[in-house]
């Protein structure tokens, strides 16, 4: 398995992978990294022809915490590889049978919960300790932070971060592109493209 960058949230992604068994051998980067905690190959960027024929051999993980540079390299690898990532999902993780999670570049961290008819998208981050209740929807590319919670019903629209320790109350819809601050509380819908902070958010 190859990871798409490698900085702190790959660091997570690792420790997920590793846990369930899978072998991280290398990872794609810009510039090779300094600091390599896990004495990982550097193959160099995603985008060579060398990288790209590594990747369709080893299968591969986005592990980009920025939600646009995340879809951007996502898509740029399916088309060239033909392949889709694979997902990172924590043993520790509490998946209702009837979550319908995309099989495409999703992290499920550790101690997350996801409860009855929830859907995730792909490239989805569900960050560590987050809680995603009864039929709430997130969109591709967003970002659930850790602490986060969902209340049941609740719609995160594609590529939104929800940052950690926010609540969004019961049935609230946020749409795209918005970011929620950490610690806020969501009791009205947000629009496209808004930044909310505070409790109530504003």
């Amino acid at each position: 398995m190859i990871l798409i960058g490698y900085s702190g949230h790959a660091f997570v992604v690792f420790g997920i992978l590793k846990n369930a068994g899978t072998l991280v051998t290398g990872y794609c980067d810009n510039e090779e990294k300094p600091y390599n905690p896990f004495a990982l190959d550097y193959l160099g960027r995603e985008s060579d022809l060398s990288s790209i024929e590594k990747i369709k051999k080893s299968g591969y993980f986005v592990s980009v915490g920025d939600n646009s540079i995340r879809k951007k390299i996502h898509l740029q690898l399916v088309e060239k590889t033909n392949r889709q990532p694979v997902n990172a999902i924590h043993l520790n993780a509490v998946i209702d049978a009837t979550v319908m999670i995309s099989e495409s570049g999703v992290m499920v961290a550790a101690n997350v919960v996801i409860n009855a008819l929830a859907k995730i998208g792909m490239g989805v981050i569900c960050n560590t300790g987050c809680i995603i209740e009864h039929e709430c929807s997130v969109g591709d590319f967003a970002h659930i932070g850790p602490g986060a919670v969902l209340c049941g019903n609740t719609s995160i629209g594609e590529q939104t971060f929800v940052g950690a320790g926010a609540v969004i109350r019961q049935g609230i819809i946020v749409g795209k592109n918005v970011i929620i601050g950490a610690g806020a509380v969501v009791v009205k819908n947000v629009p496209d493209n808004k930044t909310v902070i505070g409790c109530p958010a504003k």
